[in-house]
């Protein structure tokens, strides 16, 4: 989202224009890291553009103030994009630059998961080591955000990773509270998630009114604007009830939360956790299809309604196709 003082509804941007001299090189990376540090993006050469706020101007000025300074030459304009770009396609250049940052960070965490000890084999010693590191990454990842303008779509897996790790270092719990039970399927609730649904969150939307709630009610919301509401069930966000965990996507722990075993489910659930997380985990030949009409999708309707719609009627298909498929010859559908 853009910042205070402007919204979706009102598209405008700052455009930093400049030219720096070629000497010295040390100068022009400080410039392109103090542009990285605010989050603007470059949408042409020597041009970068960040959403219209007045904290952005402040910011922009001094960047601009620093090139005159160092001899080069720069202006700031405040622009809409009449033709050319559209506003969504430069939102989109945000979210791929944050989903780059969140990506190289989640490497990161998945490196620092797979180094960790067995709970039993924990030590003192390596668990202060790796809460450190642990924090470290935490404070990395609250800095992406607070330029995360747009909501890009890697964060909620790489906070479920974190979230994973951050258990995985907590003392254990008793058995008895450690045991995990299918949850009760709620009826007729309202389920909240973050507007510009992508595949997790039209997957999870279809499964939760299939097999989960059927009278089901979706809200889409902008996550830094929303208030949550009593009775309302959030997923596939950042604080939800059902949300990324670990190296799960929100779709597969809905699957496990309430206990849900339709083998046809399965392989839907493994490609919509490798175009998700990007990790090509399970490497199913359809996935990449399956992304292209995702993606399709999301290209062609703006409205999250519109979006959900079109999705539901490629999964019911997809589940179909899965429900009558024989499983695999040396690997069942529904392992």
């Amino acid at each position: 989202m853009p910042g205070p003082g402007k919204s979706t509804s009102e598209p405008g941007w700052l455009l930093l224009i400049h030219q720096i001299p070629p000497k010295p090189n040390y100068f022009r990376v400080k410039i392109w890291r103090r542009l990285q540090r605010l989050g603007a993006v470059g949408i042409k050469n020597s041009v970068y553009a960040l959403p219209a706020t007045e904290q952005a101007h402040e910011d922009l000025n001094w960047v601009l103030r620093e090139i005159v300074e160092g001899g080069g030459d720069a202006s700031l304009v405040e622009a809409r994009f009449v033709e050319g770009l559209s506003d969504e396609q430069v939102q989109e250049m945000f979210r791929a630059a944050r989903d780059a940052d969140y990506q190289e960070l989640a490497k990161e965490a998945r490196e620092l998961a797979r180094k960790l000890p067995r709970r039993s084999d924990l030590t003192d010693e390596k668990r202060v080591e790796v809460e450190g590191q642990l924090a470290r990454l935490q404070k990395r990842v609250a800095e992406v955000a607070a330029v995360d303008f747009f909501l890009g779509r890697a964060r909620e897996p790489l906070e479920g990773l974190l979230a994973e790790l951050a258990e995985r270092l907590a003392p254990a719990l008793p058995e008895a509270q450690d045991a995990a039970t299918a949850e009760e399927k709620p009826r007729g609730r309202t389920w909240v998630t973050r507007t510009g649904i992508h595949v997790d969150r039209m997957a999870s939307a279809w499964l939760i009114r299939r097999f989960i709630d059927r009278d089901a009610r979706f809200k889409f919301v902008a996550s830094r604007e929303h208030r949550h509401q009593p009775g309302e069930l959030r997923f596939d966000m950042f604080d939800g009830e059902y949300t990324h965990q670990g190296e799960l996507c929100t779709f597969e722990v809905l699957l496990s939360r309430f206990e849900i075993t339709d083998a046809a489910l399965r392989p839907i659930a493994d490609m919509v956790h490798d175009i998700d997380l990007k990790d090509e985990k399970h490497g199913r030949p359809q996935t990449a299809g399956i992304e292209l009409v995702v993606n399709g999708i999301a290209m062609a309707h703006r409205e999250d309604e519109a979006r959900l719609g079109r999705a539901t009627a490629v999964f019911d298909d997809l589940y179909e196709y899965f429900k009558r498929k024989r499983p695999e010859r040396g690997r069942g559908e529904g392992a």
